[in-house]
């Protein structure tokens, strides 16, 4: 089976590592990056399209028809945030993004990264994990094919990345824990190659944790 993926947030850390293991894979035959800038990225698997607003596509839906999976990578922190523009960006515009999509590709499976702590009751403390909560919950009730919402924790970005934060650099030495905690800590390689395994296998459960992670990282 070879895949046609889209994927977002490619130029943010976390999409370009799932992009670069994409372009590695031999399971991926074409990728279309949706980004708000350019990513400065050329290789023949890869076409570009450059929009805005992601909480309207429909000027660009007709060109994301046929495509077997989406890998979305977009989001922000919530660090100095009020709810209300953390709803916006990362609720809001994440249903409407999806919500488009799944009206031209009901086949498709759709992998959201949400993030380790997220409350599925959408009723605890932490605000960005109600909302992120709210978030995986709404899109597994889209007609999708399949809806996979990652939960990864630490990440270690992928050698030579370029869109990584100095936070990111500055703690990159923290994956050597990975030895006491092995389910705390993975790679992007490994978000990669669980999300192109879990389009093609399917998995047991909706909300991938990173021991599912690491696990559907093997497979195939």
């Amino acid at each position: 089976m070879k895949l046609k993926v889209i994927i977002t947030g490619a130029t943010g850390m976390v999409g370009e590592g799932v992009m670069q293991e994409c372009i590695a894979n031999p399971a991926v035959a074409q990728i279309l990056l949706i980004n708000r800038k350019p990513s400065g990225i050329v290789h023949p698997k890869v076409t570009e399209i450059l929009h805005n607003n992601f909480s309207d596509i429909s000027p660009i839906v007709d060109q994301l028809k046929g495509y077997d999976a989406c890998y979305f990578c977009l989001g922000v922190s919530s660090v100095g945030m009020k709810e209300e523009a953390y709803y916006a960006v990362t609720y809001t515009l994440t249903l409407n993004f999806a919500g488009s999509l799944a009206a031209v590709n009901p086949g498709m499976t759709f992998c959201y990264v949400s993030g380790a702590g997220t409350d599925s009751t959408e009723k605890g403390k932490l605000m960005w994990a109600r909302v992120k909560g709210k978030t995986e919950n709404d899109l597994t009730k889209l007609p999708f094919k399949a809806v996979y919402n990652f939960r990864p924790a630490f990440m270690k970005a992928t050698k030579g990345a370029r869109n990584l934060k100095p936070i990111y650099r500055a703690f990159s030495f923290l994956y050597v824990f990975r030895a006491i905690f092995p389910y705390y800590f993975i790679t992007l390689e490994e978000v990669g190659k669980a999300m192109i395994n879990v389009t093609i296998n399917g998995y047991t459960t909706p909300t991938i944790e990173a021991k599912d992670i690491i696990i559907l990282a093997k497979e195939g």
